[in-house]
């Protein structure tokens, strides 16, 4: 299923729901979620972005971008430690995309091979991948398989977002707004996906894509 299948009829149900979010509904009306389109394209992006700004991501990623055009498994698995490290990434990150890359040379990543998998399965496959966690996983059923359920309560950016929007108190701490998105996060179900994108479309100027 991808995002044009259900945006309109999710958009329209969490309107009905949450004041607060129809605001934002309102406001973005007619942007919805894109990704790359293609999935080790949106593994790699989601790798280099991970526990940076989404300013300093946007800077190594164009640069990566720029050495390897196509952003190709077998240019990013064929490509120097030093010609990486210099695009801004760390060590750990250059042997993570590395890795990642040799085995999509190798196995099959593609979105077919993911539909007959639950949202937990795909999160297990990814996350069996060295250098993937939670968040790079829901990112990947976010952004490449546009999954329309998912709630990455550990992302900063929806943190923040979230608690500008319904007033949460200022300098609590992640583990109680995580609390708060799950609880809130109830009452989007089966949307959760399109919520989380309107709070990310409303925090940064260009929207959110992996």
């Amino acid at each position: 299923m991808y995002a044009a299948d259900y945006w309109d009829e999710a958009s329209s149900a969490l309107g009905g729901r949450d004041s607060l979010l129809a605001g934002l509904i309102v406001r973005h009306r007619g942007a919805r979620l894109s990704g790359s389109g293609d999935a080790f394209t949106t593994l790699a992006n989601a790798i280099v972005g991970q526990q940076i700004s989404v300013a300093a991501a946007s800077g190594i990623w164009g640069r990566l971008s720029l050495l390897c055009p196509g952003m190709r498994p077998q240019d990013i698995a064929s490509a120097g430690t030093g010609e990486l490290r210099s695009c801004g990434l760390s060590g750990r990150k250059v042997e993570y995309l590395q890795g990642i890359a040799k085995v999509f040379l190798r196995d099959d990543y593609s979105p077919a091979s993911f539909d007959v998998l639950t949202d937990d399965e795909v999160r297990a496959r990814l996350c069996a991948l060295r250098g993937v966690g939670p968040w790079t996983a829901e990112m990947f059923l976010i952004f490449h398989l546009h999954r329309p359920d998912v709630l990455p309560v550990g992302d900063i950016g929806l943190q923040r977002a979230a608690s500008r929007l319904y007033g949460w108190p200022a300098g609590e701490s992640s583990a109680a707004t995580r609390g708060r998105l799950s609880v809130l996060g109830e009452s989007w179900r089966p949307w959760r996906t399109v919520a989380v994108w309107y709070l990310w479309r409303d925090l940064d100027v260009e929207p959110v894509v992996y």
